[in-house]
């Protein structure tokens, strides 16, 4: 671990010189034929594992068992844009390797591929894979129907994104309405393509309407039925002063499957329609501390009652294994429902918090910051200090401890992890 660890600290790139003196060049403004960015990046992390939680023994109770592990990645991620007259093809590509107590890992993935076509600044045509962004919560995305779910860990990390076929279409006016967009999409699916929105055969139309209005954002959003249920939502973003925002997001889904276990340990699915919503608030105070806060609730995730009795049955299971070697209830579990148990916020009720101070007592480059997830239900919690450095050009050095807290069968006590820590060094061209 220490090596790892050193080897980021080590990482160094020269800043360039500085400019002696001043000169406009228009060339420098102007879009470029073909751009190519992105980052490379080192992190080291050290899991500490709860041995006695519910989602340690479901995912290593046939492992040998260990207390921890250190991990150490690698990671690219490319970026390149092309422009052709109205034509604009973007790709985003990502590679990592991984090495751990427990061998070695590779990952590749193609983030984006899309072309857009832009023939009038009302009007543009997307085909390909491409990330979209839908809603306004940080956190957390209710109204996100055509969009993997971002990691409230690391909110701001790149997703991959789906194949689509849509378009923008866009209006401007004077008066109270300042602006109509429209935004409609297909994001078929077969059994090869688009896997991970739904297998069946589906076109799965979706769109978007957006309004700025009173100085107000706003989004209509919807989904129609196909790979998964009908959805409708809206969200909407207001800056009620110079440094403070308020933003919220609602969402309606016709039907949500998920499977629940009960006391006997048999694993049942539930369906039923799911109301989702979030609000927050952001604010950036005269000293530069900026306040994060977010509530959200998510009608399809899991009350407390119900994270409990899973708890509960694992740990039931994983005592009868122990003592006569019986796997049975404990692999039944792990195919059924450790999928939706080991997401990062499964439960129904949380609050996020995120307090972010740039260059406190003058120190130059440095951002400290401290993060809290808690679950509202069973007041189990993950706190997050961090520190940023960014003194060196280009270069970016993050330092994060999490530490998760709860009570036996809640939440966050009933985790794999109790602790980790990570160091990434990060360098952007």
């Amino acid at each position: 671990m220490r090596r790892l660890f050193c080897a980021c600290l080590s990482l160094w790139l020269p800043a360039a010189a500085a400019q002696e003196s001043y000169s406009f060049d228009v060339s420098q403004f102007e879009k470029k034929p073909f751009e190519l960015n992105g980052y490379a990046e080192l992190k080291a992390e050290q899991f500490t594992f709860d041995r006695h939680a519910a989602l340690y023994q479901l995912g290593f109770f046939d492992q040998p068992q260990r207390d921890g592990f250190d991990r150490g990645t690698g990671s690219l991620q490319l970026e390149g844009t092309y422009r052709q007259g109205l034509a604009t093809a973007h790709v985003i590509a990502y590679g990592s390797y991984a090495h751990d107590d427990t061998g070695n890992d590779r990952d590749t993935r193609l983030y984006e591929a899309s072309v857009s076509v832009q023939p009038s600044s009302h009007a543009t045509y997307d085909l390909g894979k491409k990330t979209l962004s839908w809603g306004k919560g940080y956190a957390w995305n209710p109204v996100g129907f055509v969009q993997r779910a971002k990691d409230p860990n690391d909110p701001e990390l790149a997703r991959e994104g789906f194949v689509i076929a849509g378009g923008d279409f866009v209006r401007s006016f004077d008066g109270t309405l300042k602006t109509v967009a429209l935004t409609p999409l297909l994001v078929p699916t077969t059994a090869g393509l688009n896997a991970d929105f739904g297998t069946s055969e589906h076109l799965n139309p979706a769109a978007k309407i957006y309004f700025f209005y009173a100085n107000t954002d706003i989004d209509l959003m919807m989904l129609g039925a196909g790979a998964k249920s009908a959805r409708y939502g809206v969200d909407f973003s207001r800056n009620l002063g110079t440094n403070l925002e308020v933003h919220g997001e609602w969402a309606r889904a016709a039907s949500v499957t998920r499977p629940v276990v009960d006391a006997a340990g048999n694993v049942v699915p539930i369906e039923a329609s799911a109301t989702s919503y979030l609000l927050g608030l952001r604010y950036l105070s005269e000293s530069q501390l900026t306040t994060l806060f977010e509530y959200y609730y998510n009608d399809a995730g899991y009350s407390e009652d119900e994270m409990r009795s899973f708890a509960a049955v694992v740990h039931g299971a994983y005592d009868q294994y122990q003592a006569s070697g019986n796997a049975a209830p404990l692999t039944k579990l792990r195919t059924a429902l450790q999928p939706a148990m080991a997401r990062p916020n499964p439960g129904q009720r949380y609050l996020y918090l995120r307090l972010s101070q740039q260059e406190p007592f003058d120190i130059l480059y440095l951002t400290p910051a401290l993060t809290i997830i808690a679950n509202v239900d069973d007041r189990s919690y993950s706190v997050a200090p961090e520190l940023l450095y960014t003194g060196i050009t280009n270069l970016e050095l993050r330092f994060r401890v999490f530490w998760l807290r709860g009570t036996p069968l809640s939440d966050f006590g009933e985790k794999q992890n109790d602790r980790r820590l990570d160091l990434r060094a990060r360098y952007y061209f």
